[in-house]
């Protein structure tokens, strides 16, 4: 019984992702652009999310700032989810919507890139990050699902919203992982070349 049911979510993944390719290939492929304009123009990329969404956050940037699969220089990536001290400090003195919202008035600057990461699409303090991004001039790259949510009106036509068709949040961020490593690759392909397929 237990091994039908693991089977299943093996299934319902891959069935997610093979029917999000078609619908999220040209939003993804915006998302790259916005990140390669910044990045090659000696910008960054913010990223913040809650939870399992923080995790990806991290990870992005883990492969940003380090490598994703081949050699190249380091681009600039920050996990506003990192820093134990600046979130309980704003938590405490403030409250915990403007927790992102606050680093990115701090760090962001014009033409650098927020990765905005919320399932529901209606995290507070990712919509609060959002708009403080767009105060310092900012390019929004949105990962939601269950229909954008309130992201979806926040964000402006010179963003990108790739949302994932799906309303189950553990399907939705295994959908993200793979958008993550899908920008992170499209990235590394238009500064390095071409010359490696996907594996």
């Amino acid at each position: 019984m237990i091994e039908q049911r693991i089977q299943q979510h093996f299934i319902d993944s891959a069935d997610l992702k093979y029917q999000s390719a078609q619908p999220l290939s040209k939003p993804i492929a915006a998302g790259i652009q916005a990140m390669l304009a910044s990045v090659t123009s000696g910008g960054k990329v913010l990223a913040c999310g809650n939870g399992g969404s923080a995790a990806d956050a991290q990870h992005f940037a883990a492969e940003f700032v380090g490598r994703f699969e081949r050699e190249r220089p380091e681009l600039g990536a920050i996990a506003l989810t990192t820093d134990s001290s600046i979130i309980t400090a704003i938590g405490n003195d403030y409250n915990f919507d403007v927790i992102f919202a606050k680093q990115v008035r701090a760090l962001g600057l014009p033409g650098d890139v927020l990765l905005a990461i919320t399932t529901s699409g209606n995290s507070k303090n990712v919509l609060l990050a959002i708009e403080a991004a767009h105060e310092r001039e900012m390019t929004v790259v949105a990962l939601t699902g269950k229909g954008g949510g309130k992201m979806g009106a926040a964000l402006r036509e010179t963003d990108v919203h790739i949302c994932v068709p799906h309303d189950r949040t553990a399907r939705i961020q295994e959908v993200h992982l793979l958008v993550l490593h899908c920008l992170c690759d499209g990235v590394d392909s238009q500064l390095l070349g071409d010359l490696e397929s996907p594996q």
